[in-house]
């Protein structure tokens, strides 16, 4: 079995692992359960026939897709000999999935308006305002290992670079698989994949400093008990990052290892690569079983109980219908009222930015001309 053959069994099962992961995008596993399809409902329309019909037919019409795209990329990539087909099939599936969503987002947004789904509920926000006063504070001790990787990585390489040849050869992907490509040894290019390091464990860091200072999606119905879940869930989020970051640290370090001793051997950078990134999956195991917020790892019980001894009485609120400020079928969230810089995501796990703040466009220029200028740099001293 010849390598590209090898390459378009592989690719066929990312394709389908793919589109698994889309076929349940709707699913509140992915989703906060009052927000299908991107579409702020009463939770008691969460479950209504119109939600699940949406579903049904996102599914219906997802599933032979899926299997229609991965069998024609296995053809085509056959009879061109080349497993780059592999890469649009996936776009493909991608603007497949974007599609069916978009078209349940706009017919569930019509239902809603004809039923005035909103029109006897009564709509309400809540803060908790010891969030501020008293934060979940940022783990400092799950950086260590973050920081020992890098230094290791470092000493490493200020040990080896003076015995170094004069070109380097650094593993990448390319049609046909890895390749390696040969680069001048400078200090920018030996120690690149340190500063990657460097920059990776700040951006994980500066991150999770966020997220713990980001807008809270509280409960307005059981606002005592949400709260509590809330904090369990980015202490749960902030140690999960910074342990992903610490795997992602120790990936670089072997092929930072890989690139000084000129190893080309496929098996090794397989497992350089394979162990950490599955173990960072598994770290996020326990983000994705908890749900948007963290909203399954501890459920209610029937009498309202907290999980901390106390109860919390039902103030018979529902959340407020801000439909207005998102976009893109729930994907983006624009709100120049708003003082928050990142707010819970309608659409999959975590957080999303607010780009009617001002605060996060300037930091997001100032991130991508320091990356930029950092590329430049690189390019033309290596």
């Amino acid at each position: 079995m010849n390598t590209v053959l090898v390459g378009l069994v592989v690719n066929s099962g990312v394709l389908l692992a793919l589109g698994a992961t889309l076929y349940a995008a709707p699913s509140p596993l992915f989703n906060p359960h009052s927000v299908p399809f991107g579409i702020r409902v009463p939770p008691d329309k969460a479950d209504a026939p119109e939600v699940a019909e949406q579903r049904r037919r996102y599914r219906a019409l997802f599933l032979p897709a899926t299997l229609m795209v991965t069998v024609a990329a296995l053809v085509i990539g056959a009879v061109l000999d080349s497993v780059a087909v592999g890469g649009v099939a996936a776009v493909v599936l991608c603007v497949i999935a974007a599609a069916l969503w978009l078209r349940a987002h706009r017919a569930l947004a019509r239902a809603k308006e004809r039923g005035n789904w909103y029109a006897h509920v009564r709509q309400g926000a809540v803060m908790d305002t010891s969030l501020r006063t008293d934060p979940v504070r940022l783990p400092w001790a799950w950086t260590v290992p973050s920081l020992v990787v890098v230094v290791v990585t470092a000493v490493a390489g200020a040990i080896v670079y003076p015995r170094l040849p004069g070109v380097m050869a650094l593993p990448a992907r390319s049609a046909n698989g890895t390749v390696y490509r040969e680069l001048t040894t400078t200090v920018w290019t030996a120690f690149s994949l340190v500063f990657a390091q460097i920059l990776l464990t700040a951006v994980v860091i500066g991150t999770v400093a966020a997220v713990l200072r980001a807008r809270a999606d509280l409960d307005v119905s059981r606002p005592r008990s949400s709260a509590a879940r809330h904090r369990r869930h980015l202490a749960l989020t902030a140690r999960s990052l910074l342990g992903i970051a610490a795997l992602l640290n120790l990936m670089l370090l072997g092929l930072s290892g890989m690139m000084w001793s000129d190893s080309r051997s496929g098996a090794l950078l397989t497992l350089v690569i394979g162990v950490p990134l599955l173990a960072a999956v598994a770290v996020s195991v326990p983000l994705v079983r908890g749900g948007p917020g963290g909203g399954r790892a501890t459920p209610e019980s029937a009498d309202g109980s907290d999980g901390s001894g106390g109860s919390d009485e039902g103030t018979g609120l529902v959340p407020r219908d801000d439909d207005r400020h998102w976009y893109a079928a729930g994907t983006v969230y624009v709100n120049a009222d708003d003082p928050a810089i990142l707010v819970p995501r309608r659409v999959g796990l975590g957080w999303t930015v607010n780009l009617g703040n001002l605060r996060i466009l300037i930091v997001s220029a100032a991130v991508l001309a320091i990356a930029a200028g950092a590329t430049v740099v690189s390019v033309t001293v290596g």
